[in-house]
């Protein structure tokens, strides 16, 4: 898969699930900080971005009336959502990806440190590496991003994410990976992803996934 081919898949995802806009690049970007900071080979780098720009994928199955559904999703409806993991991982199957880090960090990006996470209930360091990173990544963009009722981002925004992010520490986060990631924000090395990037409509630069 090319660099024009993942953004094509993207676009799909964002088309269908408005609420993504910028989220997908913004996560591919903290991601690979992470990752790099982390000291992961080289080679690992562009793989484990390739998963952060699909994680997704699986929406492009759920109902768009679910998706978009601006009031609180019911219990079967939520239901519904959760099988998007394994739906991104069967598609990914389906177009013949083999890589294990792209696929892993597709189906695993919802599993929770203390196993209350789906779809494998994984704990622990049984969620590959990727995931647990994403984990938290997801969480912070999640909670530092533009929304119809939250207007605010920025450095308070982001404090208050690593508050929160911080209580989940052993249930649903890996604490090396929450401290790395809290290293990397007060860094400043992610500021610019933090700002700028906020739901813009925008492309991710292509050396972060350095798809030739």
């Amino acid at each position: 898969m090319n660099t024009s081919e993942l953004e094509k898949l993207v676009a799909e995802i964002e088309k269908k699930d408005l609420s993504t806009a910028s989220h997908t690049w913004r996560v591919v970007l903290y991601t690979r900080a992470l990752a790099e900071l982390a000291g992961m080979d080289d080679e690992l780098l562009p793989r484990i971005a390739r998963g952060a720009a699909l994680h997704d994928l699986g929406k492009l199955d759920i109902p768009t009336d679910i998706l978009q559904k601006p009031e609180a999703l019911t219990d079967e409806e939520f239901a519904i959502i959760k099988t998007h993991p394994v739906a991104g991982y069967d598609r990914l199957i389906a177009m013949g990806e083999t890589d294990m880090v792209v696929l892993n960090l597709v189906r695993h990006h919802h599993e929770q440190w203390g196993g209350g996470g789906y779809p494998d209930k994984l704990r622990g360091e049984e969620i590959p590496l990727g995931a647990r990173f994403f984990a938290v990544v997801d969480s912070f963009d999640a909670l530092t991003s533009m929304r119809p009722y939250r207007k605010e981002v920025g450095a308070d925004a982001a404090e208050r994410a690593l508050i929160e992010i911080r209580k989940g520490i052993g249930t649903r986060y890996c604490v090396s990976s929450v401290l790395l990631f809290e290293d990397l924000y007060r860094s400043g090395r992610v500021d610019w992803v933090l700002s700028y990037y906020n739901d813009e409509n925008v492309e991710v630069p292509h050396e972060a996934l350095e798809i030739p």
